[in-house]
């Protein structure tokens, strides 16, 4: 026999279920603001050859990180300043404060409206405690080695 109490049950489980969603939607799509650091990974198998941006059978990913905050991260075609801009410009508010490597496919984030500050790795890993893009590059180390290990699990050795 059915029961209201079963009735009411299965609506409070619906709409909790249907409150989660609407909130992990607009998560998606609300912009970051505040210290955000960009940058740019390639993933892909063992190669010879060069590593980094000219290392050949790589996807190229780029990640925004919200400092103290969340990671968003998208699969692109390639890391045009075009590419890269567009992605910055429709996910991160205006006047938000940038932190990136010296791409030159950072250039122009000022003329967008955002404060820009570059780290050149070359030189050095962090300009002060709050010019790096520490965050973003930990980030990229602990996905790698997850989905290395998942790999691994499944039996498929790069």
């Amino acid at each position: 026999m059915f029961e209201l109490a079963d009735l009411v049950f299965n609506q409070v489980s619906f709409l909790i279920l249907i409150r989660r969603c609407l909130a992990r939607e607009c998560e998606l799509h609300s912009p970051l603001g505040g210290e955000v650091e960009c940058d740019e990974s390639y993933f892909g198998g063992r190669c010879k050859g060069p590593r980094g941006r000219g290392a050949a059978g790589k996807v190229p990913v780029f990640g925004l990180l919200k400092r103290n905050g969340k990671v968003y991260t998208w699969i692109v075609e390639d890391v045009s300043r075009k590419t890269l801009r567009q992605i910055i410009k429709t996910k991160v508010v205006p006047e938000s404060v940038i932190y990136t490597d010296s791409f030159r496919s950072y250039d122009g984030l000022v003329l967008d409206g955002f404060k820009h500050y570059r780290i050149n790795h070359q030189k050095c890993f962090a300009m002060s405690k709050r010019n790096h893009i520490n965050g973003i590059e930990n980030f990229w180390g602990y996905a790698k080695t997850k989905l290395k290990s998942y790999l691994r699990e499944f039996g498929i050795i790069l």
